[in-house]
């Protein structure tokens, strides 16, 4: 790996059942039952039992633009260790350089609209959250449980909808190889129809801590 906080195409391919989601507009890349179901029933039961409002980085004036709750997952727990122990051995991104890990709960009717993970440096936030950490350089998402309608992660650039399913892992670069943001990872968290939906996400920085 050239820079610390990142993964690679070569490291993530290593792994059986990865697959790279045909694009030259991005890095994005997906593998079925990455977290057991044990491990998805203990995160979930976690999510449910700490869940707040989420809130938004740069807020836009939108008070509907991200209307799923969020929990923040204590690192000492046991199932916050396991699931930080099967992202380094598919990634091998140093932990240091990894926020807290979160999870998602989405109820029927709720959504997070078209946006990018990395942070805008022209943004009112950037000193805040970034200072100190850089920028974010890969997400990495888990489907925690099947939903029974709409729920999907859209990106439009790309033309690609990804279906929650029980224990997948989606994860992409947010960045170009140069380092500079790359806007193609737009993606729009769609509104669950019916049902709920669990989802952990894992976002990692260009430098260790400050957040």
């Amino acid at each position: 790996m050239d820079r610390a906080g990142e993964s690679s195409a070569d490291i993530l391919l290593a792994r059986p059942g990865m697959q790279r989601l045909p694009s030259d507009k991005m890095e994005l890349f997906q593998l079925r039952q990455f977290v057991p179901p044990a491990l998805a029933a203990d995160l979930i039961a976690r999510i449910e039992a700490d869940r707040r409002p989420s809130t938004l980085a740069d807020f836009n004036g939108d008070t509907y633009f991200r209307t799923s709750e969020t929990c923040d997952l204590d690192p000492d727990l046991p199932e916050t260790k396991a699931l930080e122990h099967l992202l380094f051995e598919l990634n091998g991104i140093d932990p240091d350089y990894g926020e807290p890990v979160q999870g998602q709960r989405y109820a029927p009717g709720q959504e997070f609209k078209p946006h990018c993970d990395y942070f805008n440096p022209q943004g009112e936030d950037w000193d805040k959250y970034c200072s100190v950490a850089g920028q974010r350089t890969w997400t990495f998402m888990v489907y925690l449980n099947d939903v029974e309608s709409g729920g999907a992660t859209r990106f439009k650039t790309i033309g690609k909808s990804i279906h929650p399913e029980a224990g997948k892992l989606v994860c992409w670069n947010n960045r170009w190889s140069d380092g500079s943001p790359n806007p193609n990872t737009l993606h729009h968290g769609m509104k669950v129809r019916k049902g709920m939906k669990y989802v952990i996400t894992k976002w990692y920085r260009e430098n260790p801590g400050g957040w």
